[in-house]
């Protein structure tokens, strides 16, 4: 139980931080719609747009690493593993972590914070007419290199509970698909409210 709450902790972390940066996504399309108004209808475009849209797009495809590994949605050649059975899951995906996933990621955390440095060193700034500094944007590099490690870590642990146990540890499933559950069994004439709590729970990981 004290694993489940600890891998539940990193999963928290990471869906938290994923739905904050996923407004960004809002930001960046009312930043292009009204940019297109001004430079069609106003003939007046702004210098500063287009490294400002890179960068938000940039960050929130970073930022979103952590959360997708959370929710296990990173895409994979999925032709024999799903038949596995979950201990030969649990090896494979373990081998894999500890020789590709920590050394690779720990690079680019690593990288990414001297690539900050340097930058904020500089105080390096987009060649334009209206320059943008650039190492803020920089420091999303190594803070999501540390967000994508700390769920990697979750998961190997994940693995190893794994191994022992015999069953995968539930995740902690995001409450938007828990509300799609709790309205889709809301409309079910033939499912009692004990079934239902339990459905619910189960959807969210939490069960009992």
């Amino acid at each position: 139980m004290k694993v489940q709450k600890l891998l539940h902790a990193a999963d928290t972390i990471s869906t938290m931080m994923g739905k904050a940066f996923s407004w960004l996504i809002i930001t960046l399309m009312l930043l292009v719609v009204v940019e297109v108004f001004k430079r069609y209808a106003l003939n007046a475009p702004t210098a500063w747009v287009f490294d400002a849209s890179n960068m938000m797009y940039g960050t929130l495809f970073m930022m979103g690493g952590a959360y997708t590994l959370c929710q296990d949605g990173h895409v994979r050649g999925d032709f024999l593993y799903g038949s596995f059975k979950p201990r030969t899951q649990a090896t494979i995906d373990l081998i894999l972590y500890i020789a590709f996933f920590l050394p690779g990621v720990a690079a680019l955390t690593w990288s990414g914070w001297t690539y900050f440095q340097d930058s904020m060193a500089i105080n390096e700034q987009t060649f334009n007419a209206d320059p943008l500094p650039v190492y803020p944007f920089k420091f999303m590099i190594p803070l999501a290199g540390a967000t994508v490690l700390m769920q990697g870590v979750s998961e190997i642990i994940r693995c190893v509970v794994c191994l022992k146990t015999g069953e995968w540890t539930p995740r902690l499933k995001d409450a938007a698909e828990a509300d799609v559950v709790a309205q889709q069994l809301q409309g079910s004439e033939f499912v009692d409210e004990e079934a239902q709590r339990l459905a619910i729970e189960q959807s969210k990981g939490l069960k009992s």
